[in-house]
């Protein structure tokens, strides 16, 4: 999934309005605990960002465990969202004048992308008490044939000071934030590494296209072998997860990556269909086919990525360090239910921003069953 697409700040980054990022669905949708009992100490923590796709996720977790929220931002995305809550505001590039003199039990920053960043907020937050630096797997090297754990090499940049964030830098940005987080914080602090986070109030539809196409039903495109696994995170489940590192003081460096097993992408799309109730064929491309026909992993077929070469499928981010430190996820049809009840909440009129186009399915679809009927009748 180590995709130069796999980036949520770019997404961020060009949407300048709430009709972009999508319709949001009530926080009591996002807030369930799936953690046990509400935390025995109230928790001040402060979230870097907090109005996005995550962030109103992460809210929605600490108000379920009963702790008090302050947020920092610019007040550009959503700014009338979460009027009951503290909002600070300011610039982490320039100006951090509102954290002087502040201190927090907790800080969970979601937005930091470039290691100045970092050094500036760290700085400023020093006399906090735990920092949690949502980073991405993105941060991983380039082109590993092999699982990826949390040790594994990761991508590096040269002059990353006068580097600009973009598709290619991103990930080595990221690690060099990670850096900056453990050297102001040693002892703690808590790195988180996502892969795709998937649910309701998703902006960039990666995960979301499948259930809104399943739900239209007849004949569809699906990738590769429908027994090769996806990974992929609620993020719900996610925020919730960061709730408990915090209350716990958990420490180190995490894959948030799930399920626990990854998810044969035919079981995804059954799920899909079993929600929708939908009447759905699926129609499975091989990776040659797919590749002749210029039918692209992860843009046409969302969520999806090839094996790589020499590789029997496709290559898998270890997760088991994070169930070890109390991650857990919900099944899978919960995430779809909410997922398309999301959708939905956009109105008939919306556009899914990634998947394959109606009329690209279309004539592929016809292209697979003239190669379907050039084979040989199985006896």
């Amino acid at each position: 999934m180590t995709t130069k697409t796999n980036n949520r700040r770019d997404f961020l980054k060009t949407a300048g309005s709430a009709a972009a990022l999508g319709c949001f669905l009530p926080l009591r949708n996002l807030g369930q605990d799936l953690l046990g009992p509400h935390s025995s100490k109230e928790l001040k923590i402060l979230i870097m960002g907090g109005t996005g796709f995550l962030g109103p996720a992460v809210v929605a977790a600490l108000k379920a465990r009963g702790h008090e929220i302050t947020l920092f931002n610019r007040g550009r995305t959503r700014p009338n969202l979460f009027p009951e809550l503290e909002k600070l505001r300011g610039d982490r590039n320039r100006d951090l004048s509102a954290l002087k003199g502040r201190k927090w039990d907790g800080v969970i920053d979601n937005c930091g992308y470039h290691p100045s960043q970092i050094r500036k907020s760290t700085q400023a937050l020093k006399t906090s008490s735990f920092y949690l630096f949502v980073s991405t797997v993105s941060v991983y090297e380039q082109g590993s044939k092999m699982d990826t754990h949390e040790n594994s090499p990761l991508g590096t940049i040269e002059n990353p000071e006068k580097a600009r964030v973009t598709n290619d830098t991103y990930g080595p940005l990221k690690a060099l934030c990670e850096k900056a987080t453990t050297k102001a914080f040693p002892k703690n602090s808590v790195i988180v590494r996502p892969g795709l986070i998937v649910g309701p109030g998703d902006p960039t539809d990666r995960f979301t296209y499948w259930p809104a196409r399943v739900a239209r039903g007849s004949e569809l495109l699906a990738p590769g072998n429908p027994q090769w696994g996806t990974q992929y995170i609620d993020v719900r489940d996610l925020a919730m997860w960061m709730v408990h590192l915090c209350e716990k003081r958990i420490t180190g460096t995490y894959n948030a990556v799930g399920p626990k097993s990854p998810t044969p992408f035919g079981d995804l799309l059954e799920s899909c269909k079993r929600v929708s109730k939908s009447d759905a064929t699926f129609r499975w491309m091989s990776v040659p086919f797919m590749k002749t026909n210029k039918v692209t992993a992860w843009g046409d077929m969302p969520a999806y990525v090839n094996p790589p070469q020499g590789m029997t499928r496709p290559a898998r981010y270890a997760n088991s360090a994070a169930v070890g430190a109390g991650l857990v996820f919900r099944p899978l049809d919960e995430t779809v239910a909410a997922t398309l009840e999301f959708h939905k909440s956009r109105g008939e009129d919306y556009k899914i921003r990634t998947g394959i186009h109606v009329e690209k399915e279309k004539r592929i679809l016809k292209i697979w069953h003239q190669d379907q009927a050039k084979k040989p009748a199985k006896k």
